[in-house]
């Protein structure tokens, strides 16, 4: 289980398939993953630059010019860039579970600082509150995020032991 942050690699994959549609400049993948997030995350040029030119020095990516816009650092995928992706993808469909345990570490973190005695977090008025309507709130937006993607939200009363069990999964 993943104790903390983001699963690794996330922004590497993220910029590996971004530049598979198309040659771009470091701000616009960062627009694209803010967009991809849906408007919740947006990594820094300080991670982003750095994985480009990394991808650049790995022969993943080569620097691309363009006349019209002359100041800006065009990258596109090389072949060798494509078969890093390949694996990328491989080894990406395997983190579904760290997602997982990211997004309910969080939320699990966020109902305590509301209903834990150990924690004594004070908001300021007018600001986001550690309470049941804003976790009531970040619920609802998690199922209306589903019912768009998916279809209808249909609750499953599984315990996670009955659900890992039902779905073949080690706890």
């Amino acid at each position: 289980m993943r104790k903390s942050g983001p699963p690794k690699g996330l922004i590497s994959y993220l910029v590996l398939e971004l530049l598979d549609e198309k040659p771009r400049y470091g701000y616009e993948i960062l627009k694209e993953i803010r967009e991809i997030s849906g408007g919740h995350w947006e990594p820094s040029y300080g991670s982003v630059y750095p994985i480009l030119y990394k991808f650049e020095d790995k022969g993943w990516t080569e620097r691309i010019e363009r006349e019209d816009e002359s100041d800006r650092k065009y990258f596109k995928l090389t072949d060798e860039g494509r078969d890093e992706l390949d694996e990328k993808r491989k080894e990406s469909g395997t983190k579904a579970r760290e997602f997982a345990d990211v997004i309910l570490g969080f939320y699990h973190v966020y109902v305590s600082f509301a209903t834990d005695d150990r924690f004594e977090v004070e908001s300021p008025e007018g600001e986001w509150q550690f309470d049941e309507t804003f976790s009531s709130w970040i619920v609802e937006q998690i199922i209306r995020h589903h019912e768009r993607d998916f279809g209808d939200f249909e609750r499953i009363p599984d315990t996670p032991e009955e659900f890992y069990e039902r779905m073949g999964l080690e706890d």
